[in-house]
């Protein structure tokens, strides 16, 4: 029987927001997979495991994220082999995400393609913190209450999207995609949102950015920045 890989959110950043279940994993794992880029740069995500788990343990899949859609079935391809070739082995393996692995995580598209390379492969996940919930924390805003609703978008999904979005839910979360700051900070002056709406970046690590998105206007921020926008009465008092 082949082995089984185990998703681990590991938070957004601040190696303390892992849950027990999920430190669990990682440390009874045989081995923990990481995602690095073309680079071999090390990650967040490998970053935050290397508080938890000895570095012989962790193993670096390369997961770059072409802009190339071909180059990029390619990637996951690859990954994919790598992980079922240390599953065809048996036992646990762990795959180290940002956030949580089901929530916008190369988890998914890794743990996908496994299942076609290796169909007897089993798959769990174990949920982590998101970059939203941290957000809203450190900066004392209450995400919902009541009846109120949420709508989470990438900074791609395009201005008539946001622009529903803000119209119709009292919060809005903008996550992925910094580099399209400036025109969903526009859309959001546009329909009266930006003045209460909050920014965040690199959050939990140094050079960690929390500050009112309004400051951020005109402005990129780095591919995981995240800014939330409510409907003017979520600061807690």
């Amino acid at each position: 029987m082949s082995g089984i890989l185990i998703g681990v959110g590991v938070g957004p950043g601040d190696p303390e927001l892992i849950t027990l279940k999920g430190l669990r994993a990682l440390r009874e794992a045989r081995a923990v997979f990481v995602p690095v880029g073309d680079a071999g740069e090390a990650g967040r995500a490998e970053a935050i495991v290397r508080h938890h788990v000895p570095p012989e343990r962790i193993r670096r899949l390369v997961f770059a994220l072409s802009g190339d859609a071909a180059a990029r079935r390619l990637n996951w391809e690859r990954a994919a082999r790598e992980a079922a070739g240390a599953l065809e082995r048996g036992g646990a393996y762990a795959f180290a995400t940002l956030g949580d692995p089901n929530f916008y995580s190369t988890f998914t598209y890794l743990a996908r393609r496994l299942r076609q390379v290796l169909p007897e492969a089993r798959v769990q996940t174990v949920p982590g913190v998101t970059a939203m919930q941290d957000l809203a924390s450190r900066s004392g805003t209450v995400l919902v209450e009541g009846e109120e609703r949420l709508a989470l978008l990438p900074f791609t999904a395009g201005r008539e999207r946001l622009r529903e979005a803000l119209e119709g839910f009292e919060s809005v979360i903008c996550y992925k995609g910094g580099g399209r700051l400036a025109e969903v900070l526009e859309v959001a002056r546009a329909a009266g949102r930006l003045q209460d709406a909050v920014y965040g970046a690199r959050l939990g690590l140094p050079g960690e950015e929390i500050r009112p998105a309004r400051e951020m206007a005109g402005r990129e921020g780095p591919y995981l920045s995240t800014v939330i926008f409510t409907s003017g009465g979520g600061r807690e008092r």
